[in-house]
């Protein structure tokens, strides 16, 4: 009788361990202060044109109870809504794999494949995904329709291979070894020894919010800044502030880690824009 350590019978492979990885359409640099607010200690390194991908270091889906696709979905959340770009989380386990798209505060959008390949999402998802990507409307939609069909030869670390196959046509090049159904460890060593790998660990909140302020100045959000002058900021400070609260109502209630640091993040950017703007009145 096989064993968990046995190699099994001829063309066997054992059902994947819990994984994940996050796909940011950003440089490292940009996505480096963001992720630093997860509070999660993460490998980040480049994965093709204008693409960064995080590697989790830890399990937190094997030690608080949450499975691995809400984990990721949390995370996904708050790298969004304090970025000006879209976070692409891949995730996996032994019954399911699939993905989730966070762009700002847009919902969410994914898909899901079962452990042989059953596909059990909405085309509409699909088709969200593929126009807040901005793929090719005939070519990359075809491709990512054809996931939404059944296969009996597709398994579900095929589909998620098909679905990079696709996203490659869009800039992303993960390093060879990052892929989909890989064990965590072998994920981890891979990042590590990528010529730009940095690790991601929380430092504070005051140095992981001046460093991300100083990214945000230099970015696309300067002008949205308070200190931009700019009447549009105090609106903004404004908005996340609202949706802040809530969020972090809900994951709170939902006990969900993600969701707490995704209201906690927009909660600290509206105060801090308000009182900013209360502090230095225009004239």
């Amino acid at each position: 009788m096989p064993t968990e350590n046995s190699p099994g019978p001829p063309g066997f492979r054992p059902a994947p361990a819990p994984g994940a990885l996050l796909l940011c359409r950003a440089d490292p640099d940009s996505v480096a202060p963001v992720a630093q607010l997860l509070r999660e200690r993460m490998l980040l390194t480049s994965a093709g044109t204008e693409w960064s991908v995080l590697v989790p270091e830890g399990k937190p889906w094997l030690e608080g109870g949450e499975p691995v696709d809400r984990v990721l979905t949390g995370w996904a959340t708050a790298l969004a809504v304090g970025a000006s770009w879209p976070v692409l989380a891949l995730w996996w386990d032994a019954d399911r794999s699939g993905y989730t798209l966070a762009a700002g505060f847009r919902r969410t959008v994914g898909y899901v494949w079962l452990a042989n390949g059953t596909p059990v999402g909405e085309d509409e998802a699909m088709r969200t995904f593929a126009a807040r990507l901005g793929l090719d409307p005939v070519i990359d939609k075809q491709s990512l329709y054809d996931l939404t069909k059944p296969d009996p030869t597709a398994r579900a670390r095929t589909r998620m291979l098909s679905l990079l196959a696709v996203l490659a046509r869009a800039g992303v090049a993960l390093p060879a070894g990052l892929t989909p159904g890989e064990p965590a460890d072998r994920l981890r060593e891979v990042a590590r020894v990528q010529p730009d790998a940095q690790r991601i660990e929380w430092t504070g909140w005051r140095g992981a919010v001046r460093t991300e302020l100083d990214a945000l100045q230099r970015g696309q959000l300067g002008p949205w800044l308070p200190w931009a002058g700019a009447p549009r900021a105090r609106a903004l400070a404004t908005a996340q502030l609202v949706a802040g609260l809530p969020l972090m109502a809900w994951g709170l209630y939902r006990r969900g880690g993600g969701w707490i640091v995704a209201g906690g993040l927009l909660i600290a950017h509206g105060a801090l824009g308000l009182l900013y703007d209360l502090s230095h009145p225009r004239d």
